[in-house]
């Protein structure tokens, strides 16, 4: 394995001789735009005399940290924490396959990542196995059967602020564990005990805090402060903040995992583990029954499809957010790279257009398939693409109010995604949730997870916004039994009927357009995977008709012309966590986030 360190204020750039030279990290960026997992870099004196003239006429790239990624043959892991990444590694080691070793990070992140990795939520898993077979599983959390379209409401008729994120009321049904058993139980090639082990030793003999790691635990220090079952677990001695270097121990959890892998899914869902959590759902005005766990179901499906540049593109049906982003490929697919690129204005323009055509559709029709006749054929046909490219004015944004029926929602952000291609040539995309940043910030005591609050996802009442300042339309109202509507996009693309590419990211509704951004960085714009997930980040859903950007991510120029085009920019902190894997050849080239800095990508 080849692992290529991080570059700050300068790059390296290695020579054949073994010598490495320092430039500046701008050099580097765009020196970057020629490297591809199409052909290697040109030589060095022409690639410079490229990027000089380059950098004289268009400065929109930003000076953000780029490495090669990390190379190996036989495997590869890409987490949002290296423990959990390594503990995926073993189990590719020991023989394990791509789903054995996603299922042992699904639990393992749940020690390591508790901020969004998971007992107590849910999420999609997609898989492509190497015969060429595919399967979608949708272990997404559902609305307990106690539960009405009115639950959030006062006697008036409005909100209750607050009443759907935080506590017992804030919580659907989970679906990870019965989730994560279909598919070993399906797919994988080793039994329970030995996915687990890497999860239990963890909880069970703790992992040592890095700033990472410390840097999520403190965003919500206050509020662990609060709740007593989660201040003894997650602050020290249950009153002060963890440290870096301190160990952290999870014994509840421990014992969760280990029932887990004794008794299967009824532990959670029959047996002590739902016991728990609907004793403390009762005693804390929520609604969930034994019912509803004993009742909760997996489902297998297709995944949705399309084609960008000749590549074939697979990622969640709905509920999921695949749909959104198969739309804004097609629309953008209807142009030539050369059209596309034409300006970093005009590229912005067609794909800011896309994204404003896409979320409106999601606002407008989409939501639980179980529950809701939506028109995705439509939607995702070459037909209504080339409609929607019509109406695209060339030098004017397109005001959004018209084409939504209701403010469109913002899912959680606190999500986390995963990629695993193992040595037979299987690949894994998992995105999986508890919502917002800890969830329903509830852990039922004696089980040491903490519970999602994945109820917000729903309209709690059409036009009113849900913790992140927008809503959704009437079809992903609440209704028992339902799946709320999602963005997140586990994806997978192949190349020539080859595995090509494993994406997908965190960051609720953003999720659809960041991985949109790495597809398109690499096919359009002839980055490498890490390349074009380091790359800064811009999204855009209408309403708010706010562009967000990432610092550094437009020029000022651009900046400039979007703004007399007609658009309202932003610059937000960074979002999203795209965990890739990209195949050249023999090789696996793994991707970590920089944005998650605790994350790692290992292979072998």
């Amino acid at each position: 394995m080849r692992r290529v360190p991080p570059l700050l204020k300068t790059g390296l750039v290695r020579l054949m001789g073994g010598v490495a030279i320092a430039i500046p990290l701008s050099i580097v960026v765009e020196m970057a735009i020629f490297r591809s997992v199409h052909r290697p870099f040109p030589p060095l004196s022409q690639g410079l005399r490229v990027v000089k003239a380059h950098l004289s006429s268009n400065s929109n790239l930003a000076d953000i940290p780029i490495t090669e990624g990390v190379a190996a043959k036989n495997g590869m892991v890409v987490t949002a924490s290296g423990k959990s990444s390594q503990v995926g590694l073993e189990i590719l080691k020991a023989g394990g396959n791509a789903v054995d070793a996603a299922v042992a990070v699904g639990y393992a992140l749940a020690v390591t990542h508790p901020c969004c990795g998971n007992l107590g939520g849910g999420g999609f898993m997609l898989i492509r196995q190497a015969n060429g077979e595919e399967m979608f599983l949708d272990f997404r959390e559902t609305a307990p059967l106690a539960s009405t379209p009115e639950m959030y409401l006062d006697e008036t008729g409005e909100v209750v602020e607050g009443l759907s994120r935080r506590g017992y009321l804030a919580v659907a049904v989970p679906g990870t564990v019965k989730g994560l058993d279909r598919a070993l139980t399906r797919y994988g090639t080793l039994d329970r005990a030995q996915v687990m082990a890497g999860a239990i030793a963890l909880a069970q003999d703790g992992f040592i805090l890095q700033p990472g790691d410390i840097e999520i635990l403190n965003r919500s220090g206050e509020e662990f402060q609060k709740q007593p079952e989660v201040a003894a677990i997650f602050l020290k001695d249950g009153r002060t903040p963890y440290q870096v270097g301190d160990r952290l121990i999870q014994t509840d959890l421990a014992n969760s995992l280990q029932r887990i892998a004794d008794q299967g899914p009824d532990a959670f869902y029959t047996g002590p583990i739902a016991e728990k959590i609907v004793n403390a759902s009762e005693q804390n005005g929520g609604i969930l029954t034994l019912e509803d766990f004993s009742t909760y179901r997996v489902t297998e499906s297709a995944p949705v499809e399309c084609y960008y540049r000749g590549d074939r593109v697979i990622s969640a049906p709905l509920p999921g957010g695949g749909t959104t982003l198969c739309q804004m490929l097609n629309v953008l697919d209807g142009y030539s790279v050369a059209e596309l690129n034409r300006s970093a204005t005009h590229r912005l323009h067609l794909m800011l257009s896309a994204m404003l055509y896409a979320f409106a559709d999601r606002n407008t029709y989409l939501g639980d398939p179980a529950f809701v006749d939506h028109p995705s054929d439509r939607l995702l046909s070459p037909d209504y693409a080339a409609q929607l490219r019509a109406q695209i004015p060339q030098n004017q944004a397109i005001p959004p109010e018209p084409l939504f029926h209701q403010t469109p929602e913002s899912t959680g952000t606190d999500t986390t995604h995963y990629s695993i291609v193992d040595r037979f040539g299987n690949a894994v995309s998992v995105t999986y949730t508890i919502n917002s940043l800890f969830g329903a910030m509830e852990i039922a005591p004696g089980t040491g997870f903490f519970l999602n609050n994945e109820m917000d996802d729903f309209t709690a009442k059409p036009g009113v916004p849900n913790q992140f300042g927008l809503v959704q339309g009437t079809v992903n109202r609440i209704e028992p039994g339902k799946r709320p509507l999602s963005s997140m996009s586990p994806t997978i693309v192949t190349r020539n009927g080859e595995l090509f590419l494993v994406t997908g990211s965190p960051g609720g509704s953003t999720i659809p357009t960041t991985v949109l951004q790495v597809i398109t960085h690499i096919s359009d714009r002839n980055m490498t995977v890490a390349q074009a997930v380091s790359h800064p980040r811009f999204h855009y859903q209408g309403l708010p008709n706010v562009v967000r950007t990432e610092p550094l991510a437009l020029s000022p120029d651009t900046v400039k012309q979007l703004v007399e085009m007609g658009y309202h920019i932003d610059s937000f902190s960074t979002w999203g966590a795209a965990s890739s894997i990209a195949v050249e050849g023999d090789t696996l080239w793994g991707a970590n986030d920089p944005r998650r800095p605790a994350g790692a990508a290992l292979g072998y």
